[in-house]
Formats: structure tokens, sequence, C-alpha cells
């Protein structure tokens, strides 16, 4: 049988998911089989598994961690809200329908049973399982079917980390309060409390921390630093962290913040080798060196919106004046078409002009998602594609909809590419991690302008190691190799 560390937070966004990705790591490190679950998560960031199942970007990112193949029984139920109160629901990483909130619930008892059997075919492979809660534990109003949280702890029974966040201010109300919340069962589970992104020495923090144990009856294991790592985001709350950094200062990539945006970890490997910057529909897009579309979770939506705002016009504009390159990903893909036909699968029935820079035209005929994992070859020409053309790049689709291009293909059956070359549509998500066309992308940037390329410092999971150096730095780890039922000379 596996054993199973729980990992709940007092707020979204707390680094529950960070903290179990080391967790993973660290027991991967010891020559361990390790999975994560994260029963029911809400994200607008999603990846594909081998198989073409769908399942929230952090568990996947928990899974290499783990260096085991993610699977959709580590994150049985996805919700992906679509900004009208409803979301998409995905069970067992299949889409089963868009519903609202009450929908929802209405049917909790029969995804426990989903939980519960997710669990028990993990357990077959795995000798421990770094379980993952979501939001914020002692949501007291859905105890009754907090399937992420109470319900999981409860099935378990097994010792709990609870993590604060103290950037966001309050870190010791809210781990006194989560804890005193919780249900009179689950509360002596907790085994130990971290507050998490501190920014400074935390030895200011040392009365406070021996107040809060002797309040709680729980042990303080230590203070985790704010941590720039090379690990995706999770979910689109991240984005209000995101700040135009230092990295290629004299190269701007502009991203549009759509209303609906999803899967905005494709560009995480550009920030550390340009300016990106995301753009809102409210702002002036200015004269970046590139605009990226991404990926949405309703293209007509969020299309209507770019024109109504006026960013399409500008978007329109900046490429037939200066020739910048405009790259559409996913939903960013089917926009820069010439026209999208929705058969009421979306929120419309009839046709939506697209901006009109690719020759493309996408149809909506059937609520079926396409999620596959591919590689494909470079096929397109134009002065980014054509230094890498005949080589391969991988990535995974994860869309409604289907586009039919009438010009060149970017990627072997994917994709358009103009005439000019500059503007590209694909449907590969994570195309950014493929150093190739990363490279290709960003020196073509940098040729424009006469500058030399620094060193590229991007690459997925490269942050892991020191993931784990900072865990063990900052934590008390000998109450946490006793949670997992070890021996703290196990360390690796």
């Amino acid at each position: 049988m596996s054993r199973f560390l729980v990992v709940l937070g007092t707020t979204s966004h707390s680094g529950k998911s960070t903290l179990v990705a080391a967790l993973c790591r660290l027991l991967s490190d010891c020559g361990y089989r390790v999975a994560p679950f994260k029963s029911q998560n809400m994200s607008h960031n999603s990846s594909g598994t081998e198989n073409g199942s769908e399942i929230g970007i952090a568990q996947a990112v928990q899974a290499w961690a783990a260096r085991t193949t993610p699977t959709e029984f580590m994150n049985p139920i996805l919700l992906k809200p679509k900004g009208d109160r409803t979301s998409q629901v995905i069970v067992l990483g299949k889409p089963l329908a868009d519903k609202s909130a009450e929908e929802y619930y209405r049917g909790i008892e029969g995804l426990k049973e989903v939980v519960d059997s997710s669990i028990k075919t993990l357990e077959e492979d795995y000798d421990y399982i770094v379980v993952e809660g979501a939001g914020g534990a002692a949501e007291i109003n859905l105890f009754d079917r907090d399937i992420a949280n109470i319900y999981v702890a409860r099935y378990l029974k097994a010792p709990i980390i609870l993590v604060g966040d103290i950037e966001r201010g309050g870190v010791f109300a809210s781990l006194f309060g989560t804890v005193k919340l919780l249900p009179d069962d689950i509360r002596p589970l907790v085994a130990g409390l971290v507050i998490n992104k501190f920014r400074g020495d935390p030895a200011i923090l040392g009365s406070g921390m021996k107040t809060l144990e002797r309040l709680t009856g729980v042990p303080v294991l230590g203070v985790l630093p704010y941590l720039d790592l090379a690990i995706p985001s999770e979910d689109s709350v991240s984005l209000g962290d995101k700040k135009p950094g230092c990295a290629g200062e004299d190269i701007e990539i502009a991203v549009i913040r759509l209303s609906r945006i999803s899967n905005f970890t494709d560009f995480e490997p550009l920030e550390r080798c340009a300016r990106v910057r995301y753009v809102s529909l409210s702002e002036p897009l200015g004269s970046p060196d590139a605009v990226i579309i991404p990926g949405t979770k309703n293209t007509i939506s969020d299309l209507r919106e770019l024109q109504e705002t006026g960013m399409a016009g500008q978007i329109k504009d900046l490429q037939s004046r200066q020739n910048t390159p405009v790259l559409g990903i996913c939903g960013g893909y089917q926009m820069l078409g010439k026209e999208i036909v929705d058969c009421g699968i979306e929120d419309t029935i009839g046709t939506v002009p697209g901006l009109g820079l690719l020759d493309a035209t996408t149809r909506f005929d059937l609520y079926e998602k396409r999620t596959v994992q591919v590689q494909k070859p470079i096929t397109g020409s134009g002065p980014i594609l054509e230094s890498i053309r005949g080589q391969e790049v991988k990535g995974y689709e994860i869309h409604m909809g289907l586009t039919f291009p009438g010009c060149e293909a970017a990627f072997g059956d994917d994709g358009a590419v103009s005439p000019s070359g500059l503007v590209i549509g694909t449907y590969l998500h994570g195309i950014f991690e493929n150093d190739n066309f990363r490279n290709a992308f960003l020196d073509y940037l940098y040729q424009r302008k006469n500058l030399v390329r620094g060193p590229d410092s991007a690459s997925k999971g490269g942050g892991f190691c020191a993931l784990t150096d900072a865990l063990k730095e900052n934590l008390d780890m000998e109450p946490i190799w006793k949670m997992l039922g070890l021996s703290p000379s196990l360390d690796p």
C-alpha cells in the first residue's frame, strides 16, 4: 500500500503546488516511486498526457518532478472556468460538459467515486502519493462538498502540511484561523505549518512562529523564501505576479492578455530570454518586437472583445506598418484566420470574422476536444522558420474546432504561415519549450534590431534541484521524514 502526505493551503496560490513538486522530487531522489495527486483542480492552464487526456499543468509538472509519466488519475477532475459562471468539467481527462457551480455540485457524489478509484489506481504503481488540496482548506461553506480538501483528507487520514503565503499579508492569522476552522476529525491530522514566499530575514518571524505553535499546537516547519524558478505557473492568478523582467530588455514581446486566457505557461520560457509584457485589452499595444495571441477557453467571445476594444485593429496595423511578427497559439491561431464558423458549440450560431492575417477558416461542429501529444516536422518557410526547416518540434494540442488553412502549413499538417512568413499560427502548446523554435524566433527578433543575444536560460523543469535545495535549507526536515515514515538518514 502507498503512503500519503497531504499539502493543504490557507488560500489559493499559497505555494501548495510548488511544495508538492519539491516533495515529489525529494522522494524520487531517494529512489521511491512517487506520484502527485489533486482530486479536483480549477485551472486555466492544462497539459496533455500520452494517452490524450487533459490534466492541470501543476500535476504534469509535479509528475515531471517525480520522474514519472503524467496520467489522468493524478488529476481526475479538472474545472476550466469560462468566465460566465460556468466551467468546462473534465473527468478523467475527457470533457464532460459545461456546468454552473450549482449543476456541478449536484453531481458531487458521483465524482467522489471517481476520486476514490483514481487513488486506488495510483496505489497499484507508487510507493508514495503526495496530495495537493485546492484553494483554502477552511472554506466552511463547502465542507460537505469539498472533495479537494476535506473529503480527501478524511478519506486518507494522512499527515497534513498546511502552507500560508506571507506575501499576501496576515499569514499568522490565516494559518491560525485555518487550523481552528478545520473539522474536528481533520484538525489533528495537521502535522506541520509552512510560511511561504518570504522576502527578507526569517529571524524577524521568530516570536510570531513560537506564538503560532503555542496557539495551534502544531509545529512551524520553517519559512520558505520567495523563489523565482523555471517551473510553469499553475493558474491565471499567477499573471498578477508577472511584471516585465530585465531579461533581454532590448527585445519586447507583447502577449495579449485575453479575458479567458489559458495556457499562458506557453510563454514562460521566453520570460528568461526577453521582456515579455502581458497586455490587457484596455492598454495601448505600443510597438513591441513581436505579438503573441495566446490560447483561450472561448475563442469567439475573446475574438469579439479583441475587435470591440480596438486591440485587433492595433495588431493588424502594427503588422502591416512594421512587419511585426505575430504568432497565434491554439485559440490565437483560430483568431488569426479569415473567419470562425460556430455551430452552437461555443456561444453563438453563425460566422464571425477573424483578424484575416492568415488564410484559414475554423469550424466548431462538435463538443469534442482534441488532446494529444505530437511531434511535427517544421515545414513552413519565411525568415523565422526557414533556418530550422526540416527539423522537428514537440508539443501538445488541447482544443475544440478544426482549422482549414489555405496557405502554407507551419508544422507538417499543423498550423499556417502567411506569405511573408511573419504571421504564424499553430495548435501546438509548449512550442517555446523547443530550443530550435525558441531560438529561431528570438534570433530573428534580435537580428532585426542588429543586436546580439545573450545566453538562453530557459529550460523545462530546470528549477527542481533548486527547489529541493531550498526545501532542505529552510525547513525542519526531520518531522517531514517522520510524516513519510522514513529515517532522516535517507536524505540524499
